[in-house]
């Protein structure tokens, strides 16, 4: 049922799903909301909801889906998919709602900002409600390219308005990232930060190769897209000496709308291999015999203090990472001693840090230990679930009201 590019999906056998009559005269039951992501979503189903529910809690995820069932005691229970953006917007979102109030829980959790309204109504309704706030979506729309250039600022003022406004009025906030903390945190103290940080059993489970037996190669997951720097990063192939016979592999899919026509015209496409989907083994698999991984995010706003999951999950699978030169991941990435900051923009910089890591593996081996050994220390999962349960427990106990 689930998996994408990017998700560390646990076993198959493990995914089975059973059909069952839903139950919710719980008082603890607690319901997830999102009209704009996956099932599979690495953040909410993965980690949010599987963390709930082995702490014992009813947790139901309403989601755009196929069919209802029960995936890892998570109850899935489907909304139609939209067919376009304004009748996601719309008619998805009310369609949310009343599944929302049909469900009688006592605590909802929002994961995108059109859910903004049906969370002010289920507070009417005396419910606790969370806001889930993944990106600075005032920053995120600057970037979006369906949006005309006229409008980005336009939209962006009033998703902050909004956002603004909506917060103050519900239970609690739960922050993707340090910057997303500092600015809610004024407007509702009840903001904890749970930051997106891999769960390390799923990137270091025995895929991994003796370093000597590894390709030549350097790995990129996740959506392709311009902003995320793949033209950089082929052309970067292109600047490297022939003698070093080294790869790009790539695994992901072209998102957000981007042409990506062009990639195979640019100089360093011959060394790329593009693996197109694979499922959280394969993922592992590849991780586990490159000897770096890709995070060149452009400095566009919502980028520059963003926390990507992938550069934690290359340091999860013991690779040295190459990523843009951002302060906050450059404090990570100095810090762990983990790998190589580069000018995203310049392909040169890229090339020289990818040969660097490809000619010196005693260095780069190193790097990737001390990577892995930061995340199983401090940036895992498990330090971000207690955050989260203490906040449901808060809640819960009625210390919020």
């Amino acid at each position: 049922m689930f998996g994408s590019s990017g998700v560390i999906s646990p076993p198959a056998a493990d995914m089975q799903i059973r059909a069952e009559s839903p139950r919710y005269e719980r008082a603890g039951a607690v319901v997830h909301l999102t009209t704009v992501h996956a099932p599979s979503d690495t953040r909410i189903f993965f980690k949010e909801c599987r963390s709930l529910a082995q702490a014992g809690m009813d947790v139901t995820m309403v989601v755009p889906a196929e069919k209802a069932g029960v995936v890892h005691s998570v109850r899935i229970e489907p909304l139609p998919r939209p067919r376009a953006r304004l009748s996601r917007m719309t008619r998805t979102v009310w369609s949310a709602f009343w599944k929302a109030l049909r469900l009688k829980a006592g605590l909802y959790h929002l994961h995108d900002p059109e859910l903004l309204p049906v969370g002010l109504l289920l507070r009417a309704w005396g419910k606790h409600v969370i806001y889930d706030v993944h990106e600075d979506v005032p920053k995120d729309v600057l970037s979006k390219p369906y949006l005309p250039l006229w409008s980005r600022e336009i939209v962006g003022r009033a998703a902050k308005l909004a956002e603004d406004v909506a917060v103050g009025y519900l239970s609690a906030v739960v922050a993707a990232t340090p910057s997303i903390y500092k600015r809610f945190h004024t407007m509702n103290t009840r903001t904890v930060m749970v930051r997106n940080f891999p769960i390390p059993e799923e990137l270091s489970n025995g895929h991994s190769m003796l370093w000597c037996k590894r390709d030549s190669a350097v790995a990129y997951i996740g959506g392709i897209t311009g902003l995320r720097g793949i033209r950089e990063m082929i052309r970067a192939m292109g600047l490297l000496p022939d003698a070093l016979d080294a790869k790009l592999e790539i695994a992901g899919n072209a998102t957000y709308g981007d042409s990506l026509d062009d990639l195979p015209t640019l100089p360093g496409w011959n060394r790329v291999c593009y693996r197109g989907y694979l499922d959280g083994a394969g993922i592992a698999e590849l991780l586990g015999r490159v000897r770096a991984g890709l995070v060149l995010f452009h400095p566009a706003p919502n980028h520059v203090e963003a926390m990507p999951m992938k550069l934690f999950e290359y340091m999860a699978a013991g690779i040295p990472v190459i990523a843009s030169t951002f302060p906050a991941w450059r404090e990570i990435v100095e810090e762990a001693r983990c790998g190589l900051l580069v000018d995203p923009l310049k392909p040169q910089e890229i090339a020289e840090a990818m040969q660097y890591l490809l000619m010196h593996p005693n260095e780069a081996e190193e790097m990737g230990r001390r990577g892995m050994r930061a995340v199983q220390e401090t940036y895992n999962w498990k330090t971000q679930a207690r955050v989260l349960l203490d906040l449901y427990s808060e809640l819960f106990a009625g210390s919020f009201p």
